[in-house]
């Protein structure tokens, strides 16, 4: 009997989900304010960044077609993703809002339907957009990013010239370790470069030193000057000189200082094979990629707490009206995204967990979902 009532409340459950006028009425509502707040928002963005730019644009002598057809197609995808929560929550917040201060909440609410029963909508809109803007975030936006700060080195800021880079340790393969004391990025040069091979007893079996090495951006290989390699074994010890000789390992260059932008570049692939890069190699910049992987994960999913939270709000009809209710979103919406910038320089700068620094926001503005939704009205 117990199986029965189970299976006949499962059943239950599943068909109060089934699709109503009411939840394609509040589908289409979320969906499309969303799209005329990205819309406003990022037309008033494009005026604004344009103002900004214009005098570097006409001293570089910037093409206008490359404007139009190259630089804001890609900005307009980036600053799309990046606010997309923020435009989530004041979507939800003006047409709940609206919906409360006609009547509408309070009539769905008597035709039967239950508040937890009336977010299901709400969450079918917010899954498609965290599932839209995750795709664009790992396979869309990094090819958009590139061209974007292309574009920006050649017609807006200059590069800055890069400085040396100090004391670089670097395992390059399993038990085998690089150092390079001070590296030239101008010059692609390195001073005392050493490559240290161990056994998996942890003793050491050669080593390869150098005053000079020099990277090869044809054959991107590293050629040693003047060098001495030691093999070591039982049997003794073999030294062997040389004025040059070539090595191929799996750090270049490009490792030792890379840009923060340069994040923003990599699909979800390359992302991936390039922490795991990081992680033989040792690299001290392992934590900026982690957090853009996590931020990545914990962003889509932000869109749910946030229509969460909006929804609870602004269900309710308050003598402020919509103006008050835009307002308290707008202030959570901002303490969201300034903590999550605060989280981030945590974990980048101390010994705060990437994962963690990403995902502290998300709890902590969970929990406030989670009580506010009890205060909604019911």
């Amino acid at each position: 009997m117990e199986r029965r009532d189970d299976k006949k409340t499962f059943s239950a459950a599943v068909k109060s989900l089934k699709p109503k006028i009411v939840d394609y009425y509040i589908i289409r509502k979320y969906l499309g304010t969303f799209l005329f707040c990205l819309v406003l928002i990022i037309t008033i963005a494009v005026v604004f960044d344009f103002t900004e730019k214009i005098d570097n644009f006409m001293e570089k002598a910037a093409p206008w077609q490359a404007i139009v057809f190259d630089y804001y197609p890609n900005f307009i995808p980036y600053f799309a993703t990046l606010f997309a929560p923020l435009f989530v929550f004041i979507s939800v917040i003006f047409f709940t809002s609206r919906m409360a201060a006609n009547t509408e909440i309070i009539a769905i609410l008597n035709s039967g339907m239950s508040f937890r029963r009336m977010m299901w909508p709400y969450f079918l809109a917010a899954l498609a957009i965290g599932l839209i803007i995750f795709y664009l975030t790992n396979f869309i936006i990094p090819e958009a990013n590139l061209k974007r700060l292309d574009f920006e080195d050649k017609y807006y800021r200059s590069r800055a010239r890069r400085s040396n880079v100090d004391n670089i340790h670097r395992q390059a393969y399993k038990n085998v370790y690089v150092y390079i004391e001070s590296f030239s990025p101008l010059y692609q040069r390195g001073r005392n470069f050493t490559i240290e091979k161990f056994n998996d007893e942890g003793k050491l079996v050669s080593k390869l030193s150098s005053p000079t090495v020099m990277w090869d951006t044809t054959s991107h290989k590293w050629t040693a000057i003047n060098y001495v390699k030691r093999e070591i074994s039982d049997s003794g010890e073999i030294i062997t000189r040389g004025d040059k000789i070539d090595t191929t390992l799996t750090v270049e260059p490009r490792d030792f200082s890379r840009d923060p932008s340069v994040v923003s570049t990599m699909t979800y692939r390359e992302l991936n094979d390039y922490i795991d890069l990081l992680k033989l190699q040792g690299s001290e910049e392992l934590k900026m990629f982690l957090v853009e992987k996590h931020r990545r994960y914990a962003g889509p999913f932000s869109v749910f707490i946030l229509t969460l939270i909006g929804v609870s709000l602004s269900s309710r009809k308050i003598r402020g009206g919509i103006g008050m209710n835009i307002g308290i979103g707008l202030a959570l919406s901002f303490s969201y995204i300034l903590f999550q910038q605060f989280a981030s320089q945590f974990s980048l700068k101390g010994n705060l967990s990437p994962m963690l620094a990403m995902w502290i926001p998300n709890l902590m503005y969970l929990v406030i979902a989670l009580v506010l939704y009890k205060l909604a009205p019911k």
